[in-house]
């Protein structure tokens, strides 16, 4: 029986109530093949949308507490000596599952935060200088408290980067948390939850959504969106080519959940405030006079071709 992309936004939006933007959000960015990260407030439902996404696609789990004392190796894994052979065998760290839950990344120090940067880019992890490859598919989501918290560890420019899309789930409607009040608790949910999509059909749609057509007018407004960016004071250097990439992967993974064959700017407007904000630095969320974020300015100073 084939599973329609609709069948699993029905199925998440049964899980997280009143989150249906959220959702297809992050739907969209594991299609896209890239990595995710989440910042709210605790207990918005940031850990269920992981836990749901591995249940629904039946995608090995594993979930990494980020606190200030953990290591790299906590999360890499280590070479350990074997007296029985005489060697230094590998025992690979829980980055080596399917999806990966890095939950309150920045309150790690730096150097854990970094264990992830490798892994991201390039779906691998060097360890005593041997090469070891994580399985297909590979998704990062990342959790991280607001900064005004006490004992956060700000993510590196580089970091954020690495991620493809940033979201803030916010609270559920009075409709939607009064229907959760009522209703059966979210972990058992999850808990009796069955795979809807095999991981080989996540990748068919993920080579998909790779393939589908992006036409020159929409690169170009693409291109426009990062050369304004550049223009605008108080930004530093603007969105890199590397922003562009993402904008387009992200445009062409909302057409696909739309069922569209082609990416039209709609899309890209549809994925840029997630895509764009958490790689203009802090400034980006800040409001100018008008009311509108600089995100938010960018898209309405740049006209559709």
């Amino acid at each position: 029986m084939s599973v329609s992309i609709e069948d699993v936004l029905a199925r998440f939006d049964s899980i997280l109530l009143g989150k249906d933007q959220a959702v297809r959000m992050a739907f969209c960015c594991l299609l896209a093949r890239g990595h995710l990260l989440i910042e709210d407030i605790p207990g918005v439902g940031k850990t269920t949308l992981a836990h749901a996404l591995a249940k629904i696609f039946g995608l090995e789990f594993r979930r990494v507490q980020f606190t200030s004392d953990l290591l790299p190796a906590d999360v890499l894994g280590n070479a350990i000596f074997d007296p029985a052979s005489r060697q230094f065998v590998f025992h690979p760290g829980p980055i080596f599952a399917q999806m990966l839950l890095a939950d309150e990344v920045n309150r790690a120090t730096p150097k854990a935060q970094s264990a992830l940067l490798e892994a991201m880019e390039e779906g691998q992890v060097t360890i005593d200088g041997n090469t070891h490859l994580l399985p297909v598919p590979f998704f990062v989501i990342a959790t991280q408290n607001p900064q005004r918290q006490i004992g956060t560890y700000p993510l590196p420019e580089s970091q954020l980067d690495r991620f493809l899309m940033r979201l803030e789930l916010g609270f559920p409607g009075r409709r939607a948390e009064k229907e959760m009040l009522a209703g059966q608790d979210r972990r058992d949910l999850i808990r009796h939850l069955k795979p809807l999509v095999s991981a080989e059909q996540l990748l068919w749609w993920q080579e998909q959504v790779r393939e589908l057509h992006v036409s020159d007018a929409v690169r170009d407004y693409i291109l426009d969106l990062l050369e304004k960016s550049r223009q605008l004071d108080g930004v530093g250097a603007g969105l890199s080519p590397r922003a562009g990439l993402a904008l387009q992967r992200c445009a062409q993974a909302w057409a696909f959940a739309a069922g569209r064959e082609m990416v039209i700017p709609e899309d890209v407007q549809a994925v840029a405030p997630n895509v764009i904000a958490h790689r203009m630095g802090s400034s980006a969320a800040a409001t100018e006079d008008s009311g509108l974020s600089l995100t938010e300015k960018i898209i309405r100073a740049v006209p559709v071709r």
